[in-house]
């Protein structure tokens, strides 16, 4: 009996020592990411991944990624998802990021009417679409939120020497990529939209991709965490894990087959082997 016993406690003993190893000492963890890896439907099926794998509880805050860079800066993320590479460049030399790893990118489309009033179709680079929806003054929406979508929209707008601001065609809408969506359906507008979110919700859409495939709509998507020595407050452990876990051969495998059982193509490409320089951003 005594053996029995000493044998039951010794199990539960190792059985208690494994379940405190995979629970973390602080399972909360703060991620700041992009609407449009919300909007897209892909990080239901990767955090709760994560979260099973690891014990982290994580609490997501999809903003533009301008807002989740400032929250990387001030302290009040633990790890950023996001898609704004010269801006993730300026939060790293500045010492607030600790670690940035590449984890996958898709692409950036123009979309509209079906009756394309600007007749983007017929441009054949991202620039001359754009001046051809400034030239025949045609309603566009921009997100107008300093988000990765913002910012590459206003550094094409840069090129074209348009500068929208202020005109009665340009509306800004100050809110995430889905929600932008709906408003340029409404006023049948065209948009600049990651190709992900719009097929997320093209069933509710009344929009249809007119540009694409030019090589400046490359979209690319880094993980980063956020420098203990400047926050030692952060989950700095759980950032690595995520970080980790994002980069992991069997997670960049559901990555890159996530959407395609439903739109008949990935929605993103995993990149977590290849380099900046691999896909042209250095």
């Amino acid at each position: 009996m005594k053996f029995r016993f000493s044998l039951l406690f010794s199990l539960l003993t190792v059985f208690a020592l494994a379940l405190g190893a995979c629970t973390p000492s602080n399972p909360n963890l703060i991620l700041a990411t992009t609407t449009s890896t919300q909007d897209s439907g892909l990080l239901d099926v990767l955090i709760p991944m994560f979260q099973e794998k690891t014990g982290y509880v994580v609490q997501t805050v999809a903003v533009g990624s301008g807002a989740a860079l400032k929250m990387g800066e001030e302290g009040n993320a633990d790890v950023l998802l996001v898609h704004a590479p010269a801006a993730e460049k300026e939060l790293m030399d500045a010492g607030w990021g600790k670690d940035r790893s590449l984890v996958m990118h898709n692409d950036f489309v123009i979309v509209g009417p079906a009756d394309d009033p600007a007749g983007i179709k017929a441009a054949t680079t991202t620039v001359e679409a754009f001046k051809a929806i400034a030239e025949g003054r045609a309603n566009f929406i921009t997100r107008g939120d300093d988000s990765g979508t913002h910012k590459m929209e206003l550094s094409l707008w840069g090129k074209t020497e348009v500068d929208p601001s202020g005109q009665a065609w340009y509306v800004d809408s100050g809110q995430g990529m889905g929600a932008t969506l709906t408003i340029a359906s409404e006023k049948q507008a065209y948009t600049l939209t990651d190709r992900a979110t719009y097929l997320a919700n093209k069933d509710n859409l009344e929009l249809e991709i007119l540009f694409e495939g030019d090589a400046a709509l490359l979209n690319v998507y880094h993980v980063i965490t956020v420098n203990p020595e400047k926050w030692p407050k952060i989950n700095y452990d759980g950032a690595v894990a995520f970080s980790e876990f994002m980069t992991a051969p069997e997670t960049q495998a559901v990555i890159g087959e996530f959407g395609k059982e439903e739109f008949g193509q990935p929605l993103f490409f995993p990149d977590a082997d290849k380099t900046d320089a691999d896909l042209g951003l250095e």
